[in-house]
């Protein structure tokens, strides 16, 4: 029992292999992607705008998105390059790839200075949920520098209710969790402002959070 719990916290390539990449993932394939989908839809994603799916991975939303956006709008990044090769050659029409000409960048450190131009809109489904606050606060301040001046960011997390002893490095296979506050708080840090959406319908109850650019005094 205790070498199978194991297998399934191997992060990269190997934990890849041993689950399948819908499993690496986190599973319920269908009902996420549907989900992130009919989200960023509600929040106002057009097909002329630009989305930054962050931690695409193997595509679960992304084909959704590929699909919805004009040529070339759809951005992903994951720091697993195997995800995202599994994605475009198992989960992507190969016709719709060619007509929307997405771009997908694997990404180790959140160098969103790479993308061909300014996001409208970015999404990180259960990408926080993974991260310390070093690295929350990487992604945080990154993004902020290069979205639109009016782009919006939405986020999930994994609520709690006290400070809470997470794992001292991100790891894709093990959950950290955070107070509002402390979202709100790395959100203000990196010049962000914060609103605090909640419940969305994630089976595993991630909350979500929208965060929009602060607006400094020149």
């Amino acid at each position: 029992m205790e070498s199978s719990k194991r297998k399934k916290l191997i992060q990269g390539p190997v934990g890849i292999a041993q689950s399948g990449h819908r499993e690496y993932v986190g599973g319920f394939w269908d009902r996420l992607g549907n989900l992130q989908y009919r989200f960023m839809l509600s929040a106002g994603l057009r097909p002329e705008h630009k989305l930054l799916d962050i931690g695409c991975g193997p595509l679960r939303a992304g084909r959704h998105f590929i699909e919805y956006l004009n040529r070339g709008c759809y951005f992903g990044i994951d720091k697993e390059p195997e995800l995202i090769r599994l994605g475009i050659e198992e989960e992507l029409d190969p016709a719709i790839r060619k007509a929307k000409q997405p771009t997908m960048i694997a990404l180790s450190n959140f160098e969103f200075d790479r993308l061909p131009s300014k996001p409208d809109f970015a999404l990180a489904q259960s990408v926080f949920t993974h991260l310390t606050p070093d690295d929350i606060h990487l992604c945080l301040a990154n993004l902020r520098r290069v979205i639109a001046d009016e782009g919006v960011f939405y986020a999930t997390f994994t609520e709690c209710n006290g400070a809470m002893a997470n794992p001292r490095v991100s790891h894709s296979r093990l959950l950290f969790r955070y107070t509002r506050s402390e979202m709100i708080e790395m959100g203000n840090c990196a010049c962000w402002a914060v609103d605090y959406l909640g419940k969305w319908n994630h089976p595993r109850g991630q909350r979500m959070l929208r965060f929009t650019p602060m607006r400094t005094n020149k």
